[in-house]
């Protein structure tokens, strides 16, 4: 991965930005039977996807634990996973211990491709500018080709951040040249993707979680805040199915990954605890995993996900970190 120049540390959001991400994993599903198989061991509707499709999904262990935060997109004659760096270490093992006799077969392609992440309200009108038919495309639908001027294996529309997102993968040997057209073409280039405060702010105000670090093997799926993306109650059976339903019949879990905005810099470490009031008498209440200044309004505050017991899980609720009030969001 490419060292890109970092543009001014006062950047405002204001137009297309453009990530690095391609240490995040791409993996290839073929084979006749890799649709029914997926359908097995992730928590969204496989069967559903028609060429051009995508969603959002959880792999669970038989415990609903979380093991993968993937996105899966359909294509004619395959499906393509896309997750965080090194998932493919702990997916393929898992599915390819479950294959007996089924046709699937499981192809990390992650060196073969540069991704990038286009973000903001100019990238669609940016990517129609260089030959690419975008405007019509909804969440997690996707090109399943580039154009003359942008030379893409694919071009997905994700929407992490909430404005428009595009998740562009590019082979290899094309990434010079698709990098230059898109900067061309007038996106601002940023520095290494996954690392940099702003797309960590940018993210973290979009309440999207990274796998790893906000989400791990032990939570639970419906504690990642992602339940109405993520995850059907209706596609039948699947590994992990009876717990997640078990606790959608309950009507909810103990903690939940949410969203503050907190008043004071001194917090700004991952693991820091969360209270329920000032001391001495605080009590613990949930921990921050992930935490960066606020670059989306240019304005001086610092943003958060934390898990929080379920009570105080509510956008209003106050809460205490460092000893300084938070505000749920």
């Amino acid at each position: 991965m490419k060292e890109w120049r970092v543009m001014s540390s006062e950047l405002r959001v204001d137009g297309a930005l453009l990530f690095d991400v391609s240490m995040r994993t791409q993996i290839e599903v073929t084979g006749r039977d890799r649709v029914k198989f997926l359908h097995s061991f992730c928590t969204n509707d496989i069967k559903k996807l028609q060429p051009g499709q995508g969603c959002e999904a959880f792999v669970t262990n038989v415990n609903g634990k979380v093991l993968g935060h993937i996105f899966v997109f359909a294509e004619r004659d395959s499906l393509w996973l896309e997750s965080v760096h090194s998932a493919a270490m702990e997916l393929l093992p898992h599915f390819e211990k479950y294959v007996i006799t089924e046709d699937v077969n499981f192809t990390d392609r992650s060196a073969e491709f540069f991704e990038c992440l286009l973000v903001g309200e100019p990238s669609t009108a940016l990517l129609e500018r260089l030959g690419l038919s975008v405007t019509t495309l909804a969440r997690n639908e996707h090109l399943a080709h580039g154009s003359v001027l942008l030379p893409a294996r694919s071009v997905r529309r994700v929407d992490w951040f909430g404005s428009p997102t595009w998740l562009i993968s590019i082979p290899i040997d094309q990434e010079d040249k698709a990098i230059q057209t898109l900067t061309y073409a007038g996106a601002k280039v940023l520095s290494v993707g996954d690392f940099s405060e702003t797309f960590h702010s940018l993210r973290i105000a979009a309440g999207f979680p990274l796998y790893g670090r906000d989400i791990t093997e032990d939570n639970l799926a419906q504690e990642a805040g992602r339940t109405s993306q993520a995850i059907s109650f209706t596609k039948g059976c699947y590994l992990g199915q009876e717990p997640i339903a078990r606790i959608d019949a309950m009507g909810h879990v103990n903690r939940q990954l949410c969203r503050l905005e907190l008043s004071s810099e001194t917090f700004l470490a991952d693991d820091t605890y969360v209270f329920d009031k000032p001391p001495p008498d605080a009590k613990v209440i949930g921990t921050i995993t992930s935490a960066a200044r606020d670059r989306l309004l240019g304005a001086d505050r610092f943003l958060a996900m934390a898990y929080l017991r379920s009570s105080f899980a509510k956008p209003g609720s106050q809460v205490f970190v460092d000893g300084h009030g938070a505000s749920v969001l």
